[in-house]
């Protein structure tokens, strides 16, 4: 039940900093909302389930490369992209969750 939690809230909160950030680098015509919807659902539920099996700084290496992976093939984009891609989805994120918690509303720990 927290997997499913947790997918729901992450492919609510990432889809539209995914698909913003992916529209403003990658083609915009690459970058759709069902992409950015997919990359959010696959990296979450991936990212649950091999936080099963592996733990510690090893695991965050593979769960970020698969994050960056994701974006890539769904955004067709290189390597470099998706990075910055991903960088931006997260600044922004940032934003919206000290926006959000100004208005004393936390998000950051259903994450």
């Amino acid at each position: 039940m927290n997997l499913v939690i947790h997918v729901i809230v992450n492919a609510i909160l990432l889809t539209g900093v995914l698909w913003i950030s992916g529209r403003f680098l990658a083609e915009k015509d690459k970058a759709k909302f069902t992409d950015a919807l997919l990359i959010a659902v696959l990296g979450t539920v991936i990212a649950d389930v091999l936080g099963i099996f592996i733990v510690g700084f090893i695991a965050t290496l593979i769960v970020l490369f698969i994050w960056i992976a994701l974006i890539k093939h769904f955004f067709d984009c290189g390597w470099l992209k998706a990075i910055v891609i991903g960088i931006i989805a997260i600044l922004m994120l940032i934003v919206i969750a000290v926006i959000l918690g100004l208005l004393g509303i936390a998000i950051l720990t259903l994450i």
